[in-house]
């Protein structure tokens, strides 16, 4: 088969157009009958903590493969990471800089979306590249997918309005005028210590929340046209019947994501291509095959 090299301006206009044929698909996919629903719906099995090592050993593989291509794609994430925290600062908005770190968590499964892909076509023995994190527009769930993304980004939204709200319940209207008071208050004070502490509770809850939508909903979606409704459904199956190592997967998660924030948001660049093939792999492991 003939091959040809598309210039920048024909491979840029078709990547418009994907996307608003992806804005056009949001409106019906919630409403679209899935044929594979009625099909077959998706079955969720058991897992045990000890299938972890396979996980990570088959994202370490991804990851070793398509080096260079995943570190095209998540270079952003520590950019990213040290803009947001460059406007809290410059914005006297020290409180939030503790929430928005640990929020990222909340739009993480939305933000891995073309590893996910990269690891799918590996799979398939289709070629990947750092392109697939566009094609990913091309899926026939684009509409659900986007869907959901804005759920997470509705709930990283309220996190980030309720841990405001929350300092300046305990902790008084008065911004730190430098992080040196900023952290003696938070760790020095009384007051600092029931932020704290209810601070991660109410994170906590957060957290859970996402994880029950979100842990293998993407994936089941690039996979499968089967609608929001049903990958989220099957998604709090999942956790459901495997709360242990589902609650193991939330703390690697936050662990991961606390080292990949230090120093200046850099681990990231390792971390979240590691999170990501996981995401996939456990999703296999988790849910059977239609």
């Amino acid at each position: 088969m003939a091959t040809t090299i598309r210039n920048p301006l024909e491979w840029g206009f078709d990547q418009i157009k994907h996307g608003a044929d992806a804005i056009g698909a949001i409106g019906t996919s919630a409403s679209k009958p899935h044929e594979d629903v009625e099909k077959a719906p998706p079955r969720v099995r058991r897992i045990e903590i000890g299938d972890f090592v396979d996980i990570f050993r088959q994202a370490w593989d991804d990851f070793g493969v398509y080096r260079t291509d995943v570190f095209f794609l998540v270079i952003i994430y520590p950019v990213i990471g040290v803009a947001m925290a460059s406007m809290v600062f410059g914005y006297d908005l020290l409180p939030l800089l503790f929430p928005m770190a640990s929020g990222f968590a909340l739009i993480g499964p939305f933000a891995g979306l073309s590893l996910y892909e990269m690891s799918r076509r590996r799979e398939m023995g289709e070629p990947v590249s750092w392109r697939n994190g566009v094609t990913v527009l091309e899926s026939p769930a684009i509409g659900s997918i986007v869907m959901l993304g804005l759920v997470l980004c509705a709930a990283f939204i309220t996190w980030m309005g309720t841990a405001w709200a929350l300092y300046t319940a305990i902790m008084g209207p008065e911004l730190p005028l430098s992080m040196s008071e900023f952290l003696e208050s938070v760790l020095m004070t009384s007051q600092g210590h029931a932020l704290i502490l209810v601070g991660c509770g109410i994170g906590f809850l957060f957290a859970c929340l996402v994880l029950a939508i979100s842990v293998v909903s993407f994936p089941l979606l690039l996979e499968r046209d089967v609608g929001i409704g049903m990958a989220i459904r099957t998604s709090f199956q999942a956790v459901a019947r495997n709360p242990v190592p589902m609650a193991f997967w939330g703390l690697i998660v936050a662990a991961g994501l606390i080292l990949g924030s230090i120093p200046f948001f850099a681990g990231l660049i390792v971390v979240m291509p590691l999170l990501g093939h996981a995401t996939w792999h456990l999703y296999r492991k988790v849910v059977m095959p239609g």
